[in-house]
């Protein structure tokens, strides 16, 4: 098989489990940026038994016609796609064991003394509500909705996010030099199923999506930019398209499937952002000064910062989760699980709980933590900076920051 053979069989095999994952028109576990006639194909043609696709993993991992470190990557995403096709074609699996040959990491179930730490972490960081004592998930809604975009001004959000995206690129130039003419815009949406997206769609130019649906935190406001943008999910997609792709002329960039390792430290890389880019209070001075003063919020002592840590570190409430769903527990007992550790309210407890029973996102959603806590040591290291470089510019594997 030549390269130029391989790479096609690897975009339709990742194409096609893609579409048996979501089904027709549900929400994609696929970045892809290749030719439009491979995907076209796709959409035409009667979905090919999850077997077979299994079988096309296997002739694909049988001696790939690249370098060995090129092929170490590609066999990665590979072993993903097959580990996929053969849950679709009935295999059962453990969640730990499944996640680990999709994932490339180890997802053990996280102890209550993970949560209990960011549990303090908060009631250090916030604020006590009317000088009161109220639970502790009392007083984070307090925080939030004292922080929260009125209804009535959403409208402002798209200027204010893109003030944001340009502090954010700004920081992240510093690190890595990034096109002067990339242009990164703000679009709200109503009807998704997330917070916010960020986008890449070729030619410099991105969008981040924010749901116009759920009421806005505007202390989020460069925890979620910088995690979508700048140095997260936007600039990320877009280095590696100009530096692998471009430069390197590794055309299999154009395949990422969500399911695969690479979307581990993609997540991880996302939860670390605005830290890469703040540090210590920098990220609330500028709010405080740029942002919220503006919109007539006060500071109330709380600790932005460290909330952020914190209700990071609560990611793996939701890692734990998946596990409880993938055991059958019953709907009950994972919500109460969700808002008891987590400290989300049952509306927000049911949007998760429906997440994780949406096809791909249980497994996906352990990438958010295992991620994050991945990165947490690779980063502090003297070489921080060079090391932010490689993650957005390299093809790097999970295993790859473990050494």
């Amino acid at each position: 098989m030549t390269p130029q053979e391989w790479l096609r069989a690897y975009a339709l095999l990742a194409l096609r489990v893609n579409r048996q994952v979501t089904g027709d028109g549900g929400a994609t576990m696929l970045v892809y940026r290749g030719p439009q006639e491979w995907s076209e194909q796709v959409e035409r043609e009667d979905p090919p038994p999850p077997g077979r696709l299994a079988d096309d993993a296997e002739a694909l991992l049988d001696r790939p016609p690249f370098e060995p470190g090129r092929v170490r990557y590609l066999t990665a995403q590979v072993r993903a796609l097959r580990a996929v096709a053969r849950r679709l074609g009935g295999e059962e699996l453990p969640l730990p064991e499944y996640a680990r040959r999709c994932l490339g990491v180890e997802v053990p179930w996280l102890p209550p003394e993970v949560f209990e730490e960011a549990h303090a972490q908060l009631d250090r960081a916030l604020p006590r509500a009317g000088g009161g004592p109220g639970s502790l998930a009392e007083r984070l809604r307090a925080w939030q909705a004292a922080h929260t975009l009125p209804v009535e001004r959403l409208g402002r959000l798209p200027a204010l996010v893109e003030r944001a995206v340009a502090e954010t690129r700004r920081r992240t130039n510093a690190l890595v030099p990034l096109p002067d003419d990339e242009v990164v815009e703000c679009r709200l949406q109503r009807g998704a199923h997330y917070l916010a997206a960020g986008h890449y769609a070729g030619g410099l130019r991105s969008t981040i999506f924010i749901n116009a649906d759920l009421p806005f935190n505007l202390a989020d406001l460069l925890y979620v930019v910088a995690h979508e943008g700048h140095p997260g999910h936007i600039a990320e997609s877009m280095l590696k398209e100009l530096v692998l792709i471009e430069e390197q002329g590794r055309l299999d960039q154009w395949v990422r499937f969500m399911l695969g390792p690479s979307f581990v430290i993609s997540e991880g890389l996302g939860l670390h952002a605005q830290d890469i880019v703040f540090e210590d209070d920098e990220a609330q001075a500028w709010l405080t000064a740029n942002v919220l003063a503006e919109e007539g919020i006060d500071p109330d002592g709380s600790d932005f910062a460290a909330i952020h840590r914190a209700r990071t570190a609560l990611f793996g409430v939701w890692a734990n989760a998946a596990f409880l769903v993938a055991e059958g527990r019953p709907d009950h007992e994972v919500a109460g699980y969700l808002s008891r550790w987590a400290l989300l309210s049952d509306a927000e407890a049911a949007a998760v709980l429906g997440s994780l029973r949406t096809a791909g996102m249980g497994i996906y959603t352990l990438g958010y933590y295992h991620g994050w806590r991945l990165l947490n040591s690779w980063l502090d290291h003297p070489d921080r900076t060079v090391r932010v470089r490689r993650l957005l510019t390299e093809q790097l594997l999970p295993a790859d920051l473990e050494s």
